[in-house]
């Protein structure tokens, strides 16, 4: 992932991504959502910030849920639960490459600087300039489409369901991409349709590391089948 973020930083300058067509491929998702009434972002940002403290919280959790979240559980997964980890890993790295090639060949504007009535609650109550130069310098204002956000807490919430023997805990699992879903509308930063995408990725990326971990096996398992005749 590493490797992958450091090829998208050389790439990312060299494509097209300007504020015109990174607007004008936002308002083609706007539109697409409301030929299927699903454009309610506005709504729920508003309902969210009738709260008070919780945008500052969900400003928060927008920060924190993705990068600390993330590698927790990663952390945790390969310390308790080992034989899983390859999987998840190479489920998230091919979503991530998935996900970073597309935003060089697709820019979107996030629904917060496409000026269509959204608040930046990141920047405005967890006090986080997402705008600034030094952050703008570290990532792509408009890597919207697919959301990793919800990409990463769709994988979380579905590992952590299947690992799960309380079906409480299933419950509360599966409950987090939900969470997610609602951090990234309410603050501005996603609409519906970058979170489908975020989860399309990750289904792409498990295709492709269930593929890859499939293929390991069949190696491995001639040289053992040698030795055993050899053997007898």
């Amino acid at each position: 992932m590493a490797a992958l973020y450091g090829v998208y930083e050389v790439v990312r300058g060299q494509g097209n991504a300007t504020f015109a067509i990174a607007r004008d491929h936002t308002d083609s998702i706007v539109g697409l959502e409301r030929h299927v009434h699903v454009f309610g972002e506005r709504a729920v940002q508003r309902a969210a910030h009738a709260l008070p403290g919780l945008p500052t919280a969900l400003g928060i959790a927008y920060i924190v849920l993705h990068f600390l979240g993330t590698a927790t559980f990663l952390v945790w997964l390969h310390r308790r639960h080992p034989e899983r980890f390859p999987l998840v890993r190479n489920t998230m790295i091919g979503a991530t490459g998935i996900a970073l090639a597309l935003y060089v060949l697709f820019p979107v504007a996030p629904p917060r600087l496409a000026h269509l009535g959204f608040v930046d609650t990141v920047s405005h109550n967890a006090k986080v300039n997402l705008s600034s130069d030094l952050l703008g310098s570290l990532y792509n204002p408009f890597a919207a489409v697919p959301s990793l956000h919800f990409g990463y807490a769709f994988l979380v919430g579905i590992t952590l369901a299947a690992i799960a023997r309380r079906p409480l805990l299933r419950v509360l699992a599966l409950s987090y991409p939900a969470l997610m879903l609602f951090v990234i509308v309410a603050t501005g930063n996603h609409f519906f349709f970058d979170a489908a995408a975020g989860a399309l990725a990750i289904g792409a990326g498990y295709v492709i590391a269930s593929r890859v971990g499939s293929a390991r096996p069949e190696r491995r398992s001639r040289p053992v089948a040698r030795s055993v005749v050899l053997t007898s």
